[in-house]
């Protein structure tokens, strides 16, 4: 049974996606069909193991899927070399993790600057996108700090700066708010559900938490690697 709505006009479109591992004993993504809309805010549930995260390295060309058809942004996933899937994920997809992946010896300016640096832009452009970011994120005066010295709520931040640094338009995130405290968390979805209504991004977020699902614009349930009905 499938809850996505309807594929016409999606920005996201799968239609019998799978990905099995170990020979097919292990079927992480198992036939899965998903629509979501462009400038939907969309919540992916559902227990540990089920194929969430699976789920995110298909859309984002990380991994290639077995079977099925997958497309994202008018591109065929499936079907891109790995040179055109980097260029992809620069371009048309931003990532937030759960533990950020900030790089430890950069500065939050650095960070930020780093998905730029292929794209061919000009350091000083890279600079002022870097700042003005970090600006609309509300840590302007944090540019020149290291990730150790940042709290858990700044280091998202700093992520979500990063993942918007290519202006992309569809933005993932893999459990963000899961070593967050309440209070950061619930900032933290502030700041992400506002970036998607004023930027129209797309946004798909994978979490255990209520409190972020019931934010969304429509809570997709995940089991045994397919959309099921809550």
């Amino acid at each position: 049974m499938n809850n996505a709505a309807g594929g016409a006009g999606a920005e996201i479109r799968a239609r019998g996606l799978t990905k099995h591992y170990d020979e097919g004993r292990i079927r992480a993504v198992d036939g899965l069909d998903l629509s979501v809309a462009p400038g939907e805010f969309v919540a992916i549930c559902g227990p540990s193991g089920c194929g969430k995260t699976t789920l995110l390295n298909l859309i984002t060309a990380m991994e290639r899927p077995d079977a099925g058809a997958l497309q994202v942004a008018g591109h065929s996933v499936p079907d891109l070399s790995r040179l055109q899937a980097e260029t992809f994920r620069r371009s048309v997809v931003g990532l937030v993790f759960q533990l950020h992946n900030l790089l430890a010896n950069l500065t939050a300016l650095e960070n930020v600057q780093v998905p730029m640096m292929a794209t061919g832009m000009a350091a000083r452009r890279r600079l002022e996108r870097a700042r003005e970011l970090l600006g609309h994120v509300g840590l302007q005066g944090r540019a020149g700090a290291q990730p150790s010295v940042l709290s858990g709520g700044e280091r998202q931040r700093v992520a979500i700066a990063r993942a918007l640094a290519n202006r992309p338009r569809i933005v993932l995130a893999d459990e963000p708010t899961g070593a967050l405290d309440s209070g950061s968390g619930e900032r933290f979805m502030d700041l992400l559900g506002q970036v998607q209504r004023e930027q129209h991004t797309t946004l798909v977020i994978v979490t255990h938490d209520p409190l972020v699902a019931e934010r969304a614009d429509r809570v997709l349930h995940m089991l045994d690697g397919r959309m099921v009905d809550a």
